[in-house]
């Protein structure tokens, strides 16, 4: 099976897994996500799976990329946070739906590895910054959107003091042993709404840069 027809595959399966966005089925059929995948595994580019990246990160599940990302009802207005950059490929799904996306990796190699990409794939609409996620990026707050991808074990209080009146943070919550599930929070000029929504597994979300970003 060549990659496109893996391609075709994985998005009838996202279909029939219940994404049905059609701007966040249109955005991963855009984007290739094997220059995403380290070589020795391109051919698993497809695979609705999450695959070794490097520096002990994975990148995410295609249906788990789906749903956060249909989790955040985008549009082309939105000015969206991401925090963890990793291989780049969710910040790459959120370019092709959103005005403007500012990415936040702990780790230098990957962060300049997904710029080299996001050149690449000529997009210019993605700032990236290394450093501590949790702290968000306060001098561009507020956000529309922030998505998290990796797992708080708590509330991440200071991400949704970034987040506008009407918008939309989607994480995931739990310890790094244990259940964990993707909530999404919405801005209210009441306060915030929480909904507790897919049960999944990511990498925890740490409060430090990594040693590699010296």
């Amino acid at each position: 099976m060549t990659l496109e027809e893996s391609k075709i595959r994985l998005i009838m399966e996202l279909r029939r897994e219940g994404i049905s966005d059609a701007a966040v089925l249109g955005a991963i059929e855009r984007i290739p996500r094997e220059i995403f995948i380290p070589a020795p595994i391109k051919t698993f580019a497809y695979d609705n799976r999450a695959l070794p990246i490097g520096a002990g990160q994975t990148i995410s599940q295609p249906y788990v990329v789906a749903y956060m990302t249909q989790a955040l009802k985008l549009d082309d207005r939105c000015k969206v946070l991401e925090i963890g950059t990793g291989s780049g490929y969710q910040t790459a799904i959120l370019a092709k739906l959103a005005r403007r996306v500012y990415s936040i990796e702990r780790h230098k190699s990957l962060s300049e590895e997904a710029n080299a990409r996001f050149k690449q794939l000529d997009l210019h609409t993605i700032s990236t910054r290394i450093g501590d996620g949790s702290k968000g990026w306060p001098e561009q707050a507020p956000f529309d959107r922030i998505i998290v991808t990796a797992a708080s074990e708590d509330v991440p209080e200071q991400l949704l003091e970034q987040l506008a009146i009407g918008g939309i943070m989607v994480v995931p919550i739990g310890p790094q042993e244990g259940t964990q599930h993707i909530f999404r929070f919405t801005r209210t000029e009441e306060g915030i709404e929480p909904e507790r929504m897919l049960p999944v597994r990511f990498v925890p979300l740490i409060e430090s840069e990594a040693r590699d970003s010296a």
